[in-house]
């Protein structure tokens, strides 16, 4: 079976902070995610790529700030993260690479 290039594109890195540590805890584990990726799309790759099962997918878009840099204005991108919980027994080690 092959595995759709896309895929890769819309799950873009695993997020590890204390707050995706403590959904760990609770069987969820934290994606950054392209922006317009949809709830379905990323439970399709996320169970394509990991070959696990997907019970829920929360999403979070948080817009980029407006920062000052060399006196300049600049805008941060926007980044979407999603929250993914799986089904009991199912886990994805995020420390190693795909």
């Amino acid at each position: 079976m092959s595995v759709k290039p896309e895929l890769y594109d819309m799950i873009r890195k695993p997020i590890i902070t204390e707050k995706a540590t403590m959904a760990s805890e609770a069987g969820a584990v934290v994606f950054e995610v392209s922006v317009d990726s949809t709830k379905p799309q990323i439970k399709e790759a996320v169970e394509t790529l990991f070959n696990v099962k997907v019970k829920a997918v929360n999403t979070v878009l948080t817009k980029g700030k407006v920062k000052r840099f060399r006196g300049n204005l600049g805008k941060r991108r926007d980044v979407k993260k999603a929250y993914v919980t799986l089904v009991e027994g199912n886990t994805i080690d995020v420390t190693t690479g795909l």
